[in-house]
């Protein structure tokens, strides 16, 4: 039986898959990329790591496999063993070992499995749909301020002819001369008339102006009733994040466990049996990723290094 198809529809909804007597693949959400000296753009997404010693049976990949192939518990059990075996024989005999959409693994001159993940599938289902591009390079362009010339239209002088005998033209002159004399004098006393009737207007609405800015700014006859906001507060906060010390098939040593813990002065608990027939037991819950990851690594070093992160509404 091929396990590796089973291995990679678990990721997509769990953090942690474990291949009894092999070991256990960690995902952990990475942010967005841009890489700038290729210009190119890489949405969110799962990356895969590989532990080596976590190495216990949990029965997530081994119910899966049941379900899916309607078969027993134990079949699924025994066809992962066989597989963990042709996976070693590989490595022993090649050094290598490619794990098909999850990665590939190579021995180093100590013999300690090195694991490269796969960079062609992303198991971030928020992420689906969402590919890698190269943004083209953006061009920009230099105009030039050109000047316009503007040719000179050459004045056009009218030169009237002086005809001899035509005395009137002699008189129409003079009255032209007339009405230039009139209008010099007259258009400045035109201009000043103006311009004290403008300021006469001009003083008027200033005047009420300054009446209505009074009245507007200290006689409010009717003001605005205050208002009062209320602001509710939502007491009840989610804790998504869990550090798992352990999933037991036997109710009286999960129970166990989780006395032990408390003891210890952690804020442990117990969850109900799983689908699988399970019965987790917690450190604790958090509501931040990042508080939960320090616990759990806090653990690890200290106390059982196959504690490992659950991300679950309860």
């Amino acid at each position: 039986m091929n396990i590796e198809h089973y291995i990679g529809q678990l990721l997509y909804r769990y953090q942690c898959v474990t291949v009894p007597g092999f070991g256990a693949f960690l995902t952990e959400i990475q942010s967005a990329q841009w890489v700038e000296n290729a210009n190119s753009f890489f949405p969110p997404k799962k990356q895969i790591s590989f532990n080596t010693n976590i190495k216990n049976n949990d029965g997530l990949l081994a119910n899966h496999i049941a379900r899916t192939e309607k078969t027993s518990y134990e079949y699924a059990i025994s066809a992962i063993q066989y597989e963990v075996l042709n996976w070693k024989k590989e490595l022993e005999k090649n050094r290598t070992l490619t794990i098909k959409n999850v990665g590939s693994f190579s021995l180093n001159a100590t013999d300690n499995l090195i694991f490269t993940p796969s960079e062609q599938k992303n198991y971030l289902t928020s992420s689906f749909g969402l590919n890698s591009f190269i943004a083209p390079v953006v061009k920009r362009e230099s105009f030039e301020e050109k000047e316009e010339i503007i040719e000179e239209t050459p004045v056009i002088s009218l030169v009237t002819e002086e005809r001899n005998g035509r005395s009137y033209l002699k008189y129409a002159a003079v009255f032209v001369i007339g009405l230039g004399l009139l209008g010099t004098v007259g258009y400045p006393v035109y201009q000043n008339q103006m311009a004290t009737e403008r300021v006469l207007v001009e003083q008027a609405v200033q005047k009420q102006v300054e009446s209505k800015i009074q009245e507007a700014t200290f006689f409010i006859k009717s003001p605005m009733p205050p208002v009062t906001l209320s602001v509710k507060t939502n007491k009840e906060q989610k804790l998504p994040y869990h550090v798992v010390a352990g999933a037991f098939r036997d109710e009286n040593n999960a129970e166990e466990v989780l006395k032990k813990l408390s003891k210890m002065g952690y804020k442990a608990r117990r969850l109900e049996v799983n689908k699988h027939g399970l019965y987790p037991v917690l450190y604790g819950s958090f509501a931040t990723y990042a508080e939960a990851q320090k616990v759990k690594n806090e653990v690890r070093e200290s106390e059982n290094p196959e504690a490992w992160l659950l991300v679950e509404s309860l």
